[in-house]
């Protein structure tokens, strides 16, 4: 009888052991090492990416406030990201403000510690930095917008007040089990989170902010393209940890995300190359780094759920559609979009955004694996969702700061350049 007692005791423990190592997620070693890898990667397009390709497309005066802006914002937001909006990104929520916001239980990483691991294998501390990557490099796009004119002390308060209520929510609406999430949205690595959001947000700030003191009537050069080039060759190359990274394992999925992902970028680079040897009878350097960049946007949403074909049709078409926003419609309406953020980024994301419903495969079979139509409802509200949130949000936001803090920089400021006026230096020494 002790005998039986015991073999039940055993294969009771063995049970429960069993069940406690399905329910208990296991570091696994090589998921680790490749989001440690995707992370590094994403924070490269920050520093130096971003800011090589932005600075160089500023005039000479202005391209030390271009990096400062940059690397100020991976120290502020990466702090505040830690400090709050990781908590209320993807936190519970609580009662009706779930669906809408997280809430304030991980704050300070709360509850976090080196033993807390992902059901993915990731440490939980790596996945607080992946997406921390994510919200640092979000409002640094939107600098593209509003360069060569805006006071550093505003943009500083602007930056840190639009992450904590314009960035988190919408990140928790999509990624952190808000209302896009339930309702099926596709959003892989940030189309509408990152790209829209930062794109309808950039808009806002070019409108309000008004044009460069001299935008009619000047031509205002790139004064560096070496430095557009070898960044957005960076942004290309980060860019894979931004989408292959986002599926949070080393696996077949990040295999897609990451052929996609290339694939696209070097259609719309091409196709935009080919617009404009046909349209201006010669391609340049900063157009096929503008439409490379518009392929890594567009491709952003979908990553993770189309597969060869549809990284062609989306590279095709972002191509097509930023060209016609950046070259047509800027100068129809004459706003001051400085570098395009809105043109590529926001309509690039729209395009992502809107495309995923309708080329998303089972990237395993190949086999659809949504209903085309309603999964286009659902993109199109989630577009629709974060144009308005970001674009009421951001104008709100620029009214006040504007009004306590001070944004717009003085025509006299301008013409002698942010670098002296902002920072009391200067990137060149010799001008001949």
């Amino acid at each position: 009888m002790k005998k039986y007692t015991l073999l039940l005791v055993l294969l009771a423990f063995c049970a429960l052991s069993a069940v406690a190592q399905e329910t208990t997620p296991t570091l696994d070693s090589g998921n680790t090492a490749w989001l440690i890898v995707a992370t590094a990667f994403v924070f490269l397009m920050t520093i130096p990416g971003l800011a090589l390709f932005y600075g160089g497309l500023v005039r000479r005066k202005n391209v030390l406030s271009v990096f400062m802006q940059c690397f100020i914002l991976a120290a502020v937001i990466s702090i505040e990201w830690v400090i709050v909006g990781y908590s209320l990104t993807f936190g519970q929520g609580v009662g009706v403000l779930q669906p809408f916001i997280g809430d304030f239980s991980m704050v300070f990483l709360n509850g976090i510690g080196q033993q807390s691991v992902e059901p993915s294998g990731i440490p939980t501390y790596i996945w607080v930095l992946f997406q921390g990557m994510f919200a640092v490099i979000t409002p640094a796009l939107i600098v593209g917008a509003f360069a060569e004119r805006i006071k550093f002390k505003g943009f500083l308060v602007f930056s840190l007040l639009w992450a904590l209520l314009i960035y988190n929510p919408l990140a928790h609406w999509v990624w952190g089990g808000g209302w896009l999430s339930a309702d099926g949205a596709i959003d892989f690595a940030g189309g509408t989170v990152v790209h829209i959001n930062a794109g309808i947000a950039a808009l806002v700030m070019a409108i309000m902010l008004g044009k460069r003191h001299e935008y009619a009537g000047h031509a205002l050069p790139p004064h560096n393209v070496p430095f557009v080039a070898i960044g957005a060759a960076l942004l290309w190359i980060g860019w894979f940890g931004f989408n292959a990274g986002s599926g949070l394992k080393a696996d077949g999925l990040a295999g897609n995300a990451f052929l996609v992902t290339h694939i696209c970028t070097a259609t719309a680079a091409l196709v935009w190359a080919l617009i404009e040897w046909i349209r201006d009878k010669r391609p340049t350097t900063v157009g096929v780094c503008t439409g490379a960049v518009a392929g890594l946007v567009a491709i952003t949403p979908a990553a993770g759920t189309v597969g060869l074909a549809g990284a062609f049709i989306i590279g095709i078409v972002a191509a097509f559609v930023c060209f016609f926003m950046v070259a047509v419609v800027k100068n129809k309406f004459g706003y001051d979009d400085s570098l395009d953020a809105f043109g590529v980024h926001g309509i690039g994301g729209m395009v992502g955004a809107i495309l995923s419903g309708v080329l998303a495969t089972n990237v395993v079979s190949g086999a659809l694996e949504f209903y085309p139509l309603h999964q286009l409802g659902v993109q199109l509200i989630a577009v629709a969702a974060t144009i308005a949130y970001s674009g009421i949000g951001t104008f709100i936001l620029f009214v006040i700061v504007e009004k306590f803090v001070g944004l717009k920089v003085a025509t006299k400021e301008q013409a002698i350049g942010l670098d002296e006026t902002q920072h009391g230096e200067t990137a060149y020494t010799n001008f001949d």
